[in-house]
């Protein structure tokens, strides 16, 4: 799912289920999708629901709606491995955690609260690795991940 999330002319459904995809294209995986990719607020709100018109590039959407949409496509799939570059916010990483358990979740981010409570976390310096393991771990061994958890995490937080 990247930043920029990309919509096409149509319903939500149809951008929902753009593309090929082994999952069925049914209503339940729909639902399913909406509500854990956190655009069933905004869906439940519109006149036509999934069948609400989407404009070319969701010109008549807002960037947060998009983004939810695009991530609602990925989910659709029902994917092995789900790739996030972009801030997930925690209900969404909970939903993931919770309803996705057997898919391996990629989230590329700069945000130490991001990505704490990832079974593995690999630090990058420059395009080198400098530290695999969990926010514990690289807390004690890994002077890079240490430096920029203490500039963006108060001591409350780090304990």
């Amino acid at each position: 799912v990247t930043q920029k999330a990309v919509l096409f002319a149509g319903s939500i459904r149809d951008n929902v289920y753009f593309g090929e995809s082994e999952a069925p294209a049914d209503d339940e995986g729909l639902a399913q999708a909406v509500e854990l990719s956190q655009a069933k607020e905004f869906v439940d709100k519109l006149p036509d629901g999934t069948q609400h018109h989407v404009a070319q590039m969701g010109r008549n959407m807002s960037g947060g709606q998009k983004q939810r949409l695009s991530i609602a496509r990925a989910l659709a799939r029902k994917p092995e491995i789900l790739v996030l570059d972009y801030r997930t916010d925690a209900k969404l990483r909970e939903g993931l955690s919770k309803q996705l358990h057997d898919t391996t979740k990629i989230i590329v981010a700069q945000r130490i609260s991001t990505i704490r409570h990832a079974d593995k976390i690999i630090v990058l310096d420059r395009g080198e690795t400098v530290g695999i393991g969990t926010h514990e771990e690289l807390m004690k061994n890994c002077d890079v991940y240490r430096e920029i958890a203490t500039s963006q995490l108060s001591a409350a937080e780090l304990a």
